[in-house]
């Protein structure tokens, strides 16, 4: 088998058998093929792509070529969730206590931000003592002891995957569905759980701009899931607005805590419902509509709100913080956004609200930038809201004086308003399984 035979039947619209997809991201994660050639191979896939065996089987070398969790020795149906992200993202801090204290396992491995905002991981470590680096052994017995953790990657899962996209980020190659899905689903299939709910993002705010290549990807990863053996579903959920009213890595981490206490915003509570349900009814809770009753029954005893706090222990973070989110890393420069039209907000371009976020520093433009966890924005309206000339729209959180003026340039270039009332589309477009 050679390399170049396998570029030129990619490049000619030919399928490729497993032994070939397997020998390629064997060879080229253990050095022996060349970035140049696997580029080739990369941008044929881009413009050949790949059908749905081939991109399982690219899954399923990349998934083999590092450790996988094993989960084994955990009583019950152990569930994941992964969300392709966006601006206000904070799901994952609010669905995972909902979920746990239903008695279903949560065990999820989470990633950094680039971009708008942090990731799961850098919200989390805003929370004085929090720990995210816990071992294997670790981070599997605190999913045994208290069935949640929440834990940046352990050991050495899907390495192939980490050297593909790295190359496929420089070569143009990022836009393909298979590679996306496959991407995705190696490091998810890596971490051990039984079942696996998808948060498809779409709109201005997300990487797939439209319901129909939302949906595509969707599909993609369902079919992968499935293949592997895993119950999944994907839901398709709107990102022209952010996702509640917080932007930034503390201000989320104090907004999922008012959510869990049952004072959050309406749109990020029904989201967080509506995925929790999905994941309990894959933990065998019953139907949808029994699993939307447990989920809100969680909020409204504090079952959920006490299984935060219990990781948090857990992990090494500050409990006090869900009583008291002032100890909270907090911006020393508050600034307000003020509206210079009167009508109502017809859209505020949810990407550029977290290009704002990032100027302000709660985000990160390349991988070694330091992100300051107490900066961001908290919005006052939203989409939908009816305004007034020097009315404020937004609280800019800051710790550098200088940010201010851009990022307030990118929120007036955000905004749209007119003089008739908006209607906003649904928050839960779609759904694949």
């Amino acid at each position: 088998m050679h390399i170049l035979d396998i570029i030129l039947k990619k490049r000619n619209g030919r399928k490729l058998t497993r032994e070939e997809i397997t020998f390629i991201v064997d060879g080229y994660t253990k050095d022996m093929i060349p970035d140049y050639q696997v580029s080739a191979f990369l941008m044929a896939v881009y413009f050949r792509g790949m059908d749905q065996d081939e991109t399982l089987w690219l899954t399923e070398a990349m998934l083999h070529s590092g450790d996988i969790v094993d989960l084994s020795n955990i009583p019950g149906i152990k569930v994941d969730k992964h969300s392709t992200g966006g601006v206000g993202d904070k799901t994952t801090l609010i669905i995972g206590p909902i979920v746990a204290s239903c008695g279903v396992p949560v065990a999820k491995m989470s990633g950094r931000g680039l971009g708008h905002t942090g990731g799961t991981i850098d919200k989390l470590e805003s929370i004085p003592g929090f720990r995210t680096n816990l071992s294997k052994e670790e981070f599997v017995e605190n999913v045994r002891e208290i069935g949640l953790a929440v834990a940046g990657q352990t050991g050495n899962l899907a390495p192939a995957d980490k050297k593909f996209y790295a190359l496929r980020d420089v070569t143009g190659t990022i836009e393909n569905i298979s590679l996306i899905a496959a991407s995705i689903m190696s490091k998810k299939l890596a971490s051990g759980s039984d079942a696996i709910t998808l948060d498809i993002k779409t709109g201005s705010g997300a990487f797939m701009k439209t319901v129909e290549d939302a949906t595509v990807l969707g599909r993609a990863m369902v079919d992968i899931g499935h293949g592997a053996g895993k119950k999944i579903t994907a839901l398709i959920t709107e990102m022209d607005r952010p996702l509640g009213l917080a932007i930034g890595n503390a201000l989320e981490v104090a907004e999922a805590i008012n959510v869990l206490k049952g004072d959050g915003p309406q749109d990020l509570t029904q989201v967080c419902i509506e995925l929790a349900s999905n994941m309990l009814m894959h933990g065998g809770k019953g139907t949808m509509e029994t699993c939307r009753r447990l989920a809100a029954n969680a909020l409204a005893d504090g079952s959920a709100m006490m299984k935060l706090v219990e990781m948090i222990k857990r992990q090494g973070g500050d409990p006090g913080v869900a009583e008291d989110p002032s100890r909270l890393p907090k911006a020393p420069i508050q600034v307000e956004w003020k509206a210079d039209i009167s009508g109502y907000i017809h859209s505020m371009q949810a990407e550029k609200l977290g290009m704002a976020s990032m100027v302000l520093g709660a985000g990160r433009k390349t991988k070694t930038d330091v992100i300051d966890p107490s900066s961001g924005i908290v919005l006052l309206k939203k989409a939908g809201d009816r305004i007034d000339k020097g009315e404020p729209l937004a609280i800019l959180h800051t710790s550098v004086e200088e940010t201010i003026a851009e990022a307030t340039s990118l929120l007036y270039s955000s905004i749209r308003v007119q003089s008739e009332p908006v209607e906003q589309r649904p928050l839960i477009l779609g759904r694949v399984e």
